[in-house]
């Protein structure tokens, strides 16, 4: 497996940034303010994540997906690894992630990979996104917010 940074005249794997995060607009927007790396093998791409720098010293990466028939190797993990070699080598000092309430393997995956649980932006799904979303039969409403010093 290789994980590279996607070059400027390749499109990005909207189908696997889709799988993170259902809003196309939204997914738009921050693949355009941030980098996006993938991994692949054989030239086929099946994982993705993007790193967006959002204060001085601070990144996020704000979509981390794996392809269905991939998942359950360890290649989530290895995103996350990948992210903050990155992000120690770009100079930050902070990164910071966040996801779903419901989002239930992935504040597991994260908490692994050293992050921390720093707070909780309540209703961030619902005045963001126009449908409902449900994960693990929970309703996502509320986004968790994690960080990890580097």
């Amino acid at each position: 497996m290789n994980i590279r940074k996607l070059n400027r005249d390749e499109k990005p794997p909207m189908e696997l940034l889709l799988l993170a995060d259902p809003s196309e607009v939204i997914v738009q927007e921050y693949v355009n303010r941030g980098e996006c790396f993938v991994a692949e093998s054989e030239q086929e791409i099946f994982g993705v994540y993007v790193l967006i720098p959002t204060r001085p010293k601070t990144v996020e990466l704000v979509n981390i997906a794996v392809a269905e028939s991939y998942r359950g190797k360890g290649i989530g993990k290895q995103l996350v690894d990948s992210a903050i070699q990155k992000a120690k080598a770009g100079g930050f000092k902070t990164i910071e992630i966040g996801t779903g309430n419901s989002s239930i393997g992935q504040l597991v995956l994260y908490q692994k990979c050293g992050f921390r649980i720093i707070g909780v932006d309540l209703d961030f799904f619902l005045r963001h996104y126009p449908e409902e979303i449900y994960e693990n039969g929970i309703h996502c409403r509320d986004m968790i917010r994690l960080s990890q010093d580097l």
